[in-house]
């Protein structure tokens, strides 16, 4: 990496239409915002499967490009898992900018989660609260939606869980790799979410070290029926070393190709002002950037290298990314910034993280992974 140079960078000037676009986007998202969250999610969905979403090239900018676990990405900003449950609009998503999609979580059979209202706003902290539950139409008809964009480009990955009920839970683990191997990108193993009672659990050594174990015994076949697909693992904030020790270690162990740091927090940081800050579930957006990205740093120094990382939680702009970056993390995902911000905000995030990387004379991305450590 060459010395920082003084940055001369300002953001493209958009064009007449491109300025109409993104005035229809700002102004749908505002809309958006007056009305129930979880109503405004559906209606999200629909515009971008109704081809109403905003299109930016991923590939766009050669100094973005990188490599994740053997994927090749157009850029290292991804859509986070819980967006798109039902893998209904993953080739819009990639066509408004995103490096990689990731849908689900999914579960082997359909569930209406927890009971409505399960998702608030907290717009004066630029965050949001959900208890969802995984709430999904079940695996059969997630993988028929995947396996329907067979011979498309880009990055999908699919992220599995739990059923709530499951008397065995590993073997649900097991049961999603199968149904979606032959189609995702690459698989995420969903253990972290808040949600669903006891199922951070599976993050204590012991049973993690058992759904690992079944889930590496699983991958075995399928790679031979279907071919090696990267194997993540999705992970809490709210691990004390002690844990990340553990779930590091194991990580390696059993040949898991990236960790994803991390979850929804079940921390409320002193500082929130909402009135809906102690409503239950898993707190995202902007209060959740350092405690995420605190935990990024812990795992960073626990593998120094030998396992890839994927940062999430509070990612709102280039800034916010190329902190990920430097604090360990070869790409990062976003999705609660999406409800403030609208869909144009992934284009804005990589002209602004082109720049970044363009100030500090960096030619590729990957050199700044991790900076902070070294």
């Amino acid at each position: 990496m060459r010395a920082p140079q003084k940055s001369c960078y300002a953001p493209p000037r958009e064009s007449a239409t491109q300025q109409i676009v993104s005035g229809f986007h700002d102004m749908s998202t505002r809309a958006l915002r007056l009305i129930d969250p979880e109503t405004a999610h559906h209606a999200a969905l629909l515009g971008l499967r109704s081809g109403l979403g905003p299109r930016a090239r991923a590939d766009r900018y050669p100094r973005l490009r990188t490599t994740l676990a053997g994927l090749d990405l157009p850029n290292p900003i991804g859509m986070a898992a819980g967006f798109d449950k039902n893998c209904e609009a993953p080739d819009a998503l990639l066509a408004s900018g995103f490096g990689f999609v990731e849908c689900g979580t999914v579960t082997p059979r359909a569930q209406e989660g927890n009971p409505r209202p399960r998702i608030f706003r907290l717009s004066e902290d630029r965050a949001v609260i959900n208890r969802l539950g995984f709430n999904n139409k079940g695996l059969d008809e997630f993988a028929d939606r995947l396996s329907a964009r067979a011979g498309r480009g880009g990055i999908v990955g699919a992220n599995v869980g739990a059923n709530k009920d499951s008397a065995d839970r590993a073997a649900d683990y097991v049961l999603g790799m199968g149904k979606v191997w032959g189609h995702a990108a690459y698989v995420t193993a969903n253990i972290s979410s808040p949600n669903t009672p006891g199922l951070r659990g599976l993050q204590e050594r012991g049973a993690l070290e058992e759904l690992l174990g079944r889930m590496r015994e699983a991958r075995v076949a399928l790679e031979a029926a279907h071919g090696r697909r990267p194997l993540f693992l999705k992970v809490a904030p709210d691990l004390d070393e002690s844990a990340i020790d553990d779930i590091g270690d194991l990580a390696l162990q059993f040949g898991l190709d990236a960790l994803i740091v991390s979850n929804t927090t079940i921390q409320r940081p002193p500082h929130l002002t909402s009135d809906n800050r102690e409503e239950t579930g898993g707190l995202s957006g902007q209060p959740l950037f350092q405690i995420s990205t605190h935990a990024l740093r812990l795992f960073t120094q626990k593998l120094a290298g030998r396992l890839p990382l994927i940062g999430v939680g509070g990612v709102e702009s280039g800034a916010t990314a190329l902190a990920k970056l430097r604090a360990g993390a070869s790409a990062v995902q976003l999705y609660s910034a999406l409800v403030y911000q609208g869909p144009g905000l992934v284009a804005r995030m990589l002209d602004e993280l082109d720049g970044l990387l363009a100030a500090e004379g960096v030619d590729s991305v990957s050199e700044i992974v991790g900076v902070e450590a070294r």
